[in-house]
Protein backbone atom coordinates (compact mmCIF):
# COMPACT_ATOMS: atom_id res chain seq x y z
CA UNK A 1 0.00 0.00 0.00
CA UNK A 2 3.06 2.27 -0.17
CA UNK A 3 1.71 4.00 -3.29
CA UNK A 4 -1.31 5.27 -1.32
CA UNK A 5 -1.33 8.68 0.35
CA UNK A 6 0.43 8.41 3.74
CA UNK A 7 -2.71 9.00 5.81
CA UNK A 8 -4.65 6.36 3.89
CA UNK A 9 -1.78 3.88 4.19
CA UNK A 10 -1.46 4.47 7.94
CA UNK A 11 -5.22 4.07 8.46
CA UNK A 12 -5.02 0.74 6.64
CA UNK A 13 -2.10 -0.38 8.80
CA UNK A 14 -4.05 0.53 11.96
CA UNK A 15 -7.09 -1.46 10.71
CA UNK A 16 -4.92 -4.52 9.98
CA UNK A 17 -3.16 -4.34 13.36
CA UNK A 18 -6.49 -4.04 15.21
CA UNK A 19 -7.97 -6.98 13.30
CA UNK A 20 -4.94 -9.18 14.04
CA UNK A 21 -4.91 -8.11 17.70
CA UNK A 22 -8.60 -9.02 17.83
CA UNK A 23 -7.55 -12.58 17.02
CA UNK A 24 -5.30 -12.63 20.08
CA UNK A 25 -2.09 -11.91 18.19
CA UNK A 26 0.50 -9.25 19.07
CA UNK A 27 1.08 -7.64 15.68
CA UNK A 28 3.50 -4.86 14.80
CA UNK A 29 4.33 -3.19 11.54
CA UNK A 30 7.49 -4.11 9.67
CA UNK A 31 7.93 -1.42 7.02
CA UNK A 32 10.41 -2.70 4.47
CA UNK A 33 11.19 0.87 3.46
CA UNK A 34 12.99 1.21 6.80
CA UNK A 35 15.32 -1.58 5.65
CA UNK A 36 16.21 -0.46 2.13
CA UNK A 37 19.83 -1.37 1.53
CA UNK A 38 19.98 -3.66 4.59
CA UNK A 39 22.47 -6.50 4.69
CA UNK A 40 21.06 -10.02 4.35
CA UNK A 41 21.70 -10.60 8.07
CA UNK A 42 19.87 -7.40 9.02
CA UNK A 43 16.84 -8.16 6.88
CA UNK A 44 16.77 -11.74 8.15
CA UNK A 45 16.73 -10.43 11.75
CA UNK A 46 13.93 -7.99 10.89
CA UNK A 47 11.83 -10.67 9.16
CA UNK A 48 12.24 -13.18 11.98
CA UNK A 49 11.38 -10.84 14.88
CA UNK A 50 8.09 -12.75 14.96
CA UNK A 51 7.27 -16.33 13.98
CA UNK A 52 4.88 -15.18 11.22
CA UNK A 53 4.50 -12.46 8.62
CA UNK A 54 1.10 -11.11 7.58
CA UNK A 55 1.53 -9.51 4.16
CA UNK A 56 -1.44 -7.41 3.22
CA UNK A 57 -2.86 -6.66 -0.19
CA UNK A 58 -2.18 -3.68 -2.36
CA UNK A 59 -0.22 -3.29 -5.57
CA UNK A 60 1.87 -6.41 -6.23
CA UNK A 61 4.48 -4.40 -8.16
CA UNK A 62 4.92 -1.93 -5.29
CA UNK A 63 5.29 -4.87 -2.88
CA UNK A 64 7.77 -6.60 -5.18
CA UNK A 65 9.81 -3.38 -5.39
CA UNK A 66 9.90 -3.06 -1.57
CA UNK A 67 11.01 -6.67 -1.25
CA UNK A 68 13.82 -6.09 -3.75
CA UNK A 69 14.99 -2.74 -2.31
CA UNK A 70 15.19 -4.19 1.20
CA UNK A 71 16.84 -7.43 0.12
CA UNK A 72 13.92 -9.40 1.57
CA UNK A 73 13.44 -11.05 -1.81
CA UNK A 74 16.81 -12.77 -1.36
CA UNK A 75 16.15 -13.89 2.24
CA UNK A 76 12.42 -14.56 2.49
CA UNK A 77 12.15 -17.56 0.12
CA UNK A 78 14.70 -19.52 2.15
CA UNK A 79 13.01 -18.58 5.44
CA UNK A 80 9.70 -19.88 4.10
CA UNK A 81 11.16 -23.08 2.60
CA UNK A 82 13.11 -23.80 5.82
CA UNK A 83 9.94 -23.30 7.93
CA UNK A 84 11.77 -20.55 9.80
CA UNK A 85 8.73 -18.31 9.36
CA UNK A 86 5.05 -18.63 8.50
CA UNK A 87 4.04 -16.44 5.58
CA UNK A 88 0.39 -15.41 5.43
CA UNK A 89 -1.61 -12.66 3.85
CA UNK A 90 -4.08 -11.82 1.14
CA UNK A 91 -4.28 -10.50 -2.41
CA UNK A 92 -0.89 -9.05 -3.43
CA UNK A 93 0.73 -10.72 -0.40
CA UNK A 94 0.58 -14.27 -1.79
CA UNK A 95 0.67 -13.14 -5.45
CA UNK A 96 4.28 -12.06 -4.98
CA UNK A 97 5.19 -15.67 -4.10
CA UNK A 98 4.41 -16.73 -7.69
CA UNK A 99 7.16 -17.47 -10.20
CA UNK A 100 5.95 -14.68 -12.50
CA UNK A 101 3.76 -11.60 -12.07
CA UNK A 102 2.72 -11.19 -15.71
CA UNK A 103 -0.99 -10.71 -16.15
CA UNK A 104 -1.41 -9.05 -12.76
CA UNK A 105 -0.78 -5.74 -14.50
CA UNK A 106 -4.41 -5.99 -15.62
CA UNK A 107 -5.48 -4.97 -12.11
CA UNK A 108 -2.32 -3.50 -10.53
CA UNK A 109 -0.52 -0.65 -12.28
CA UNK A 110 3.19 -1.48 -12.58
CA UNK A 111 3.94 2.26 -12.92
CA UNK A 112 2.96 2.76 -9.25
CA UNK A 113 6.26 1.12 -8.27
CA UNK A 114 8.99 3.75 -7.87
CA UNK A 115 11.27 1.95 -10.33
CA UNK A 116 10.83 -0.15 -13.43
CA UNK A 117 8.55 -3.06 -12.55
CA UNK A 118 9.99 -6.41 -11.56
CA UNK A 119 8.04 -9.08 -13.40
CA UNK A 120 9.43 -12.11 -11.56
CA UNK A 121 7.88 -13.19 -8.30
CA UNK A 122 9.77 -14.84 -5.47
CA UNK A 123 9.24 -18.32 -6.91
CA UNK A 124 8.14 -19.84 -3.62
CA UNK A 125 4.98 -21.18 -5.28
CA UNK A 126 5.23 -23.44 -8.30
CA UNK A 127 2.52 -21.61 -10.24
CA UNK A 128 0.77 -18.25 -10.41
CA UNK A 129 -1.40 -17.26 -7.48
CA UNK A 130 -4.55 -15.48 -8.63
CA UNK A 131 -6.83 -14.06 -5.92
CA UNK A 132 -10.43 -12.82 -6.01
CA UNK A 133 -11.52 -15.36 -8.66
CA UNK A 134 -15.31 -15.76 -8.88
CA UNK A 135 -15.73 -13.25 -6.05
CA UNK A 136 -18.56 -10.96 -7.14
CA UNK A 137 -18.09 -8.55 -4.22
CA UNK A 138 -14.51 -7.74 -5.27
CA UNK A 139 -14.01 -5.15 -8.03
CA UNK A 140 -11.02 -6.99 -9.56
CA UNK A 141 -12.86 -10.31 -9.75
CA UNK A 142 -13.87 -10.18 -13.45
CA UNK A 143 -10.32 -9.38 -14.59
CA UNK A 144 -8.69 -11.99 -12.35
CA UNK A 145 -11.29 -14.66 -13.14
CA UNK A 146 -10.55 -14.11 -16.85
CA UNK A 147 -6.80 -14.27 -16.20
CA UNK A 148 -7.16 -17.61 -14.40
CA UNK A 149 -9.30 -18.96 -17.27
CA UNK A 150 -6.70 -17.84 -19.83
CA UNK A 151 -3.90 -19.57 -17.94
CA UNK A 152 -5.94 -22.78 -17.72
CA UNK A 153 -6.83 -22.60 -21.43
CA UNK A 154 -3.10 -22.49 -22.21
CA UNK A 155 -2.51 -25.47 -19.92
CA UNK A 156 -0.83 -23.38 -17.21
CA UNK A 157 -1.85 -24.57 -13.73
CA UNK A 158 -2.75 -21.83 -11.26
CA UNK A 159 -3.65 -21.37 -7.64
CA UNK A 160 -6.93 -19.52 -8.26
CA UNK A 161 -8.79 -18.67 -5.05
CA UNK A 162 -12.12 -17.09 -4.29
CA UNK A 163 -12.35 -14.58 -1.47
CA UNK A 164 -12.66 -16.51 1.78
CA UNK A 165 -10.42 -19.36 0.63
CA UNK A 166 -6.86 -19.97 1.76
CA UNK A 167 -3.96 -21.77 0.14
CA UNK A 168 -2.12 -23.81 2.76
CA UNK A 169 1.30 -25.13 1.78
CA UNK A 170 3.02 -27.70 3.99
CA UNK A 171 6.16 -29.11 2.48
CA UNK A 172 5.34 -30.29 -1.05
CA UNK A 173 1.60 -30.37 -0.38
CA UNK A 174 -0.62 -27.43 -1.28
CA UNK A 175 -4.36 -27.44 -0.66
CA UNK A 176 -7.14 -24.90 -0.75
CA UNK A 177 -9.30 -24.47 2.35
Amino acid sequence: MDAQPPGERQAGVRRELRALAGLGLRPFELDLRDHYGASPAEIRRALTRAPALWVRGGNVFVLRHALARSGADRVLPALIRDDAIVYAGYSAGPCVLSPDLRGLDRCDDPAEAPAPPIWTGLGVLDRPFIPHVDSPDHPESPVLTALAAEHRARGVPVHALRDGQALVVEGATARVW
